[in-house]
Order: structure tokens, then sequence, then C-alpha cells
């Protein structure tokens, strides 16, 4: 079984950055695409960032390009999500999802529904 853990939310003000964290346990996660998912209140989860297996494959949602970068350490086991220039609408329980299918690319995984394993979230919260 897998297991994910997200840190690195909190409070900033509208233009700051946060640095999440998604560490993976109970399998070696290099072979398997990860991604950001977030869901404000009062509205359904949406995409927001992948990656592939192969760490140069990667994929954002058009609200977040130019702003957010997701990458992964695959010797720590872990995905990252750089935010930067945060803007209110940013304001969401960020979570992080894997895949039970090796090899997938960050295209194949950038939809609700895709992934087998979530972790708990983070909350981010964006001040005006």
């Amino acid at each position: 079984q897998v297991q994910l853990v997200e840190s690195g939310g909190g409070l900033v003000q509208a233009g700051g950055s946060l640095r999440l964290s998604c560490a993976a346990s109970g399998r070696a996660n290099s072979r398997y695409a990860m991604g950001w998912f977030r869901q404000a209140p009062g509205k359904e989860r949406e995409f927001v960032a992948a990656i592939g297996w192969s760490a140069t494959n990667t994929y954002y949602a058009e609200s977040v390009k130019g702003r957010f970068t997701v990458s992964r350490d695959n010797a720590k086991n872990t995905m990252y999500l750089e935010m930067n220039n945060l803007k209110p609408e940013d304001t969401a329980v960020y979570y992080c999802g894997t895949d039970r299918t090796p090899f997938s690319t960050a295209q194949a995984v950038a939809r609700l529904g895709s992934f087998n394993f979530w972790g708990q979230g983070t909350q981010v919260t964006i001040s005006s």
C-alpha cells in the first residue's frame, strides 16, 4: 500500500511563494507518475500539475502555468510543487496523488480519477 503525505502549506500574502512536498512510502515511486490537485470550498477538485515517471515530463493547468513548477526527487521518493506569484484564487486544499500503473505520462494522469493513491491534503491560503 502506498502512503502519501503532503506538507508545506500555509498562509501567505498575494504575490508570495510556497513550496509543497509530497513524500511517498510503501514503494519506490520512481516509475510512477505523480501530481497535484486542489479543491477550494464549494468547488470540485481540479487538476494543478503532474509529473511523469520521467522527471522531464511535466504538465500544468493553464491557471498555474508560468507560476508553478512541479519536480521530483526519486532518491527521496518525494514530489514538490514550487508556487510563485500566488493569488487569492489559489486558495485551496492541495492534494498529491500517484498512479497504480507504471510509466504513465504527466498528460495521461492530468484528470480526476487517474490516481489510485492520495494524500490527506495541505491547506494553502492566500490573503489579498
